[in-house]
């Protein structure tokens, strides 16, 4: 299944997208996509449902993140080798893992924001997961069990803020708009193989990033049971994976974006988001 939500930011309403492409609303049978509704017995019910039975979306509205209410939004640092390697560091022998601030959530087309002194912000398409049952110290052969689903995430960044201004990355990752997820979170039953999917992104129509997931470090399963030794993960959690090599940082000379560039990014069977940069 494609779920999603759709609605003016703050008044999203569920809904999934059928196989035909056309966009039907789930809130009648769910209040949000959060919660119970991606546990198993959740998903599940929703599968049974006819599409043709729903309600049909009229018009073209905004599609808000693709999961409501995340407890978490965490993130892998340097999870690609070659990634690592042109920002200046070497590949991690553990998985490296920060935060977003959860009111850095977006559309996954809503305007991105260029904060206020900013000079070095930057683009990262990734995988995201979707937790869909309660994870604590889960083995790595369980760890997909946990897995509502997956989802495109751009984990946008201030550089400067990142690694000039002190402390930890959250100050460079936590701007309002800084992480698009969606447009859908795709269920797990949908996607055969997590590392064989290829992510791709482009500024101004100019390709930037190519990869795959299987260049992964450390891959999908190792990285939910390595988190659940840390804390436990929740139904709603997001976890970011990392990104292939082709960031702004990465260039030379780095490049950065600024207002009035438009990013566009993909990955396999998770659809596409397209942001326009504007100026805080």
């Amino acid at each position: 299944m494609k779920l999603l939500r759709y609605g003016a930011p703050g008044e999203e309403r569920p809904g999934l997208l059928d196989e035909g492409g056309v966009l039907r609303d789930l809130s009648g049978q769910v209040d949000d996509i959060a919660g119970d509704a991606l546990s198993p017995a959740g998903l599940a019910r929703l599968a049974a449902l006819d599409p043709a039975g729903l309600p049909v979306v009229e018009g073209n509205p905004r599609i808000g993140p693709a999961v409501a209410r995340p407890g978490k939004f965490l993130c892998v640092g340097l999870n690609y080798a070659d990634h690592a390697r042109e920002t200046g560091k070497e590949p991690p022998a553990e998985p490296v893992l920060f935060s977003k601030a959860v009111t850095a959530l977006c559309g996954p087309n809503d305007d991105v924001e260029i904060p206020r002194g900013s000079d070095r912000t930057d683009w990262e398409v990734e995988l995201g997961v979707i937790i869909g049952t309660r994870a604590k110290y889960i083995d790595e052969a369980q760890a997909l069990d946990h897995v509502a689903g997956y989802a495109l995430v751009n984990d946008v960044s201030e550089r400067r803020f990142q690694s000039e201004r002190g402390g930890q990355w959250v100050k460079g990752k936590s701007h309002d708009t800084f992480g698009p997820v969606g447009p859908w979170l795709v269920t797990r039953d949908e996607i055969a193989d997590v590392q064989a999917l290829d992510l791709w992104l482009d500024v101004d129509g100019q390709r930037r990033q190519t990869g795959n997931t299987a260049t992964m470090i450390f891959g999908v399963a190792h990285l939910v049971s390595y988190i659940s030794q840390f804390m436990t993960l929740e139904p709603g959690d997001i976890i970011a994976t990392g990104t292939p090599p082709g960031v702004g940082l990465g260039m030379t000379p780095p490049t950065f974006l600024s207002a009035g560039q438009v990013v566009t990014l993909g990955i396999t069977g998770l659809g596409e988001q397209r942001q326009t940069m504007v100026q805080a």
